[in-house]
């Protein structure tokens, strides 16, 4: 059966169209294929170009990172102005007065005081011998006092130096050797109670090394001491003021309201962390390891008590909002370098700034006498309202660290005006500041200490001696009782109350 010519003719035509309909296919899978890779390409490059924009945006971040940091100085940040690059404008700068430099017509003037005429070591009259009008003699005949004119004198030796001697002799009777012991009281030292004090007053208040200490004993006082002598005494009082430290520690904790604060300090080379808690009697340091919270607790014997003032650090958040003031002097300059930062920020930072002036401008009143405690509450409430908004404005500003400035604030904000309300709560912090600066200038010149000996001697004479100066005591007076009592096993002389002046 022959088939039909036709159908080979289709058949042979089926043929060639699958052949087609195979190329055809095979031209679409390798175009797929190709459009995959092009895919993958415009996909790699999109990402290489997200990348790219990334790192631009980050450059430009960092840029403007670098740029702040140049410009940081004492006035827009927490640097202490000794720590103020060249050329960076003074923090403070008042404008002139157009007066002449030095006393001005009608000030009161500040001279030294005379001490008492019994209490002076030799009293030299001067009286008139001869009438000037008619040349009568006027010796033995009454006078009246007119005048005092003190003139203090350093002697040759300004120290008196007691010899102990002990002696030997034989019996004439049987012969033995008989000899005489030094008390052990007295060669318990080179230096009596009020010469360790000033030894000891030096080396924490001149801020110079032993040897200089060494030095000024020597060619000012006239006695001649060893540089170990000077470390020596330095260790003794240290544990005369051990008592005296402590008692200081419960005053300050115990106190109502408190000002806190830290500043670096240096253990052999290493850095380390000096605490303070001052209060208008009393003031105490504490050299610790870490800027930490168990340090701000070790600080105050393990009490946090109180209404604190404080800066915006970290450690610090231990501390409820409603017994913790933020200082407006460290807020001010956060605003000065917001405003600084230019851009969207800088209405912000302008802002803030007018509202902590207007801070200022109120507690200058009150303390001048022109608005009471009791109006103080009422005049800050508007200028509390209107920080609100401006900080809810920079976090609408989306820059990172203005928004986080803000942020932070909103956070804290019952703390920025607690002054207000607390009695005693200054808005600044000034005042633990003014108990670091001593601390600070001994820091800077001694480059801290070697030991941690050295750390407690730091810590007791700071906190002593500025307490002593806040309440108005002698220093070198109270420190030679308290070394006293130390040789003699005594009990620790209390530190004595604040002198009220008129």
């Amino acid at each position: 059966m022959t088939r039909c010519p036709n159908c080979k003719e289709l058949q042979r035509q089926v043929t060639a169209l699958q052949k087609v309909n195979e190329q055809l296919e095979q031209r679409v899978a390798n175009l797929r294929r190709r459009n995959q890779a092009l895919i993958g390409r415009a996909r790699s490059f999109q990402a290489l170009l997200h990348r790219q924009q990334a790192l631009h945006l980050a450059a430009e971040d960092r840029v403007k990172q670098l740029e702040e940091r140049v410009g940081t100085n004492a006035s827009n940040s927490h640097i202490p102005p000794s720590a103020n690059p060249p050329g960076s404008p003074r923090p403070t700068v008042k404008k002139p007065t157009g007066r002449k430099r030095g006393a001005q017509s009608g000030h009161r003037g500040h001279c030294r005081k005379l001490i008492p005429s019994d209490q002076a070591d030799q009293r030299i009259e001067h009286r008139p011998q001869v009438c000037q009008h008619c040349q009568s003699n006027l010796q033995g005949q009454p006078g009246t006092l007119i005048g005092r004119h003190q003139v203090a004198e350093l002697p040759v030796r300004a120290v008196r130096i007691i010899e102990h001697q002990s002696w030997a002799c034989r019996c004439e009777k049987c012969g033995t050797i008989n000899r005489g012991q030094i008390p052990d009281a007295v060669r318990v030292s080179v230096t009596g109670e009020r010469l360790g004090a000033a030894i000891g007053l030096l080396s924490a208040r001149v801020h110079g090394s032993r040897r200089a200490v060494a030095e000024a004993v020597a060619e000012l006082l006239g006695s001649p001491i060893a540089l170990g002598s000077v470390s020596a005494r330095e260790h003794e009082l240290t544990r005369a003021l051990a008592g005296p430290y402590n008692q200081l520690v419960g005053e300050v904790a115990d106190s109502d309201v408190k000002n806190t604060d830290e500043t670096t300090w240096l253990l052999k080379g290493q850095q380390m962390w000096l605490f303070t808690a001052a209060t208008d009697k009393a003031v105490i340091f504490r050299v610790e390891k870490a800027r930490t919270r168990p340090s701000l607790k070790a600080l105050l014997g393990g009490k946090l008590d109180g209404v604190f003032c404080t800066d915006r650090a970290g450690i610090y958040d231990v501390l409820p909002a409603a017994r913790r003031g933020l200082c407006w002097a460290h807020l001010k300059r956060d605003f000065v370098r917001c405003a600084e930062r230019g851009g969207a920020s800088a209405p912000i930072g302008n802002a803030a700034l007018e509202i902590s002036r207007s801070v200022f401008a109120l507690w200058h009143d009150l303390r001048e006498g022109r608005i009471t405690r009791q109006q103080l509450p009422e005049q800050v409430a508007p200028l509390q309202a209107r920080m609100h908004e401006v900080l809810q404005a920079g976090i609408a500003t989306g820059v990172k660290k203005t928004k986080g400035l803000c942020q932070h604030l909103l956070k804290r904000e019952q703390s920025m005006w607690l002054f207000a309300s607390v009695p005693g709560l200054e808005p600044t912090n000034n005042l633990a500041e003014r108990m670091l600066r001593p601390a600070v200038i001994w820091r800077k010149k001694s480059f801290g200490s070697d030991s941690k000996r050295g750390c407690r001697f730091a810590s007791r004479m700071l906190s002593v001696v500025q307490t002593l100066k806040m309440r108005g005591h002698n220093a070198l007076d109270y420190l030679a009782a308290a070394l006293k009592a130390h040789r003699q096993g005594a009990e620790p002389v209390a530190l004595p109350s604040v002198i009220l002046r008129e």
